[in-house]
């Protein structure tokens, strides 16, 4: 049987790529749509999928990439207050198209009440990509693995120190790929998965204190947690990591979110949905030891 055509959106993304690439070996065909060629886009090409150019933004762009595709991986990026605006916009296209699957990267925290107003808005995205009636399936990942060299990686490798903001509150770190793993699972067999909001999680639910302590034992260094205060770190992540007014805003309110518990979750389903035990934080830091020894710009991912 021929398989279903599936357009990933922000397919040179920490999860789109990871998408890209485990569709095409399930033997999907693929359309990733990225904001420019360069080499990230060119080695999707490489992987046999078809690549177009497309602005979140542009009705006639998402049209042009969502035609004759039945399944969507939908992935804004956390940049600016247009997430509304562009979920909107898919929503009609995908609807006009005859769209059977959309998967909408949202996030644990989503809620109508949040301090965080991209937050506030991914709620309003699931509720209309739900009126949409384009077979929505949302997943909201708790925090990604990826955030602790992201946030981390130079302090961890020059000082042996995690700065945060996040008390002893819990998280069960998840791994990009792993979360891949379940947009695929779902994209595979979306009918089973219409209409779920899936919290996605590590395999282990820990403080940071507890993360500096795998860390410690991987990299074999000590490593410690220093719990910073929610402002100063956010005038850190101002003044110089130089990042926008609007991004650290949620980042703040993310560390509030974290010291409220809302990200201590722990559950199966990248198993269960992905086919695969998620990566343990000690397989992850292993995997990704070089970053995490070596001296270089902290936030150059984000």
């Amino acid at each position: 049987m021929k398989k279903s055509q599936i357009l990933v959106t922000g397919a040179t993304g920490k999860t789109g790529a990871f998408v890209v690439e485990q569709l095409i070996e399930r033997g999907f065909p693929v359309r990733a749509m990225a904001r420019i060629r360069d080499e990230r886009s060119l080695r999707l090409e490489d992987l046999g999928a078809e690549v177009v150019l497309g602005d979140f933004l542009d009705l006639v762009s998402i049209r042009n990439a969502v035609k004759d595709v039945n399944g969507v991986y939908f992935c804004y990026p956390p940049q600016g207050d247009s997430l509304v605006e562009a979920t909107t916009i898919m929503s009609v296209a995908a609807k006009d198209e005859g769209v059977e699957a959309v998967v909408n990267m949202s996030q644990i925290t989503s809620r109508q009440n949040a301090r965080s107003a991209l937050t506030r808005h991914h709620w309003l995205s699931e509720n209309i990509l739900d009126w949409a009636d384009v077979g929505a399936v949302h997943i909201r990942p708790g925090y990604f693995a990826e955030n602790l060299y992201m946030l981390n990686s130079q302090s961890i490798a020059e000082e042996g120190k995690i700065y945060l903001p996040y008390g002893d509150e819990r998280h069960a770190p998840v791994a990009a790929e792993d979360i891949a793993r379940v947009i695929v699972g779902i994209l595979s067999d979306p009918a089973s998965h219409t209409g779920q909001r899936y919290v996605l999680t590590g395999p282990r639910n820990m403080t940071i204190t507890e993360m500096a302590e795998v860390f410690t034992k991987v990299l074999g260094k000590t490593v410690e947690y220093v719990d910073l205060p929610r402002d100063v770190w956010g005038q850190i992540l101002a003044e110089k990591a130089g990042l926008p007014k609007f991004l650290v805003s949620h980042l703040k309110a993310v560390a509030d979110d974290h010291k409220n518990g809302i990200f201590s979750a722990q559950n199966d389903l990248v198993e269960r949905i992905g086919g695969k035990a998620p990566q343990s934080l000690e397989d992850f830091i292993e995997n990704h030891r070089s970053i995490f020894t070596k001296q270089q710009p902290e936030l150059a991912a984000v």
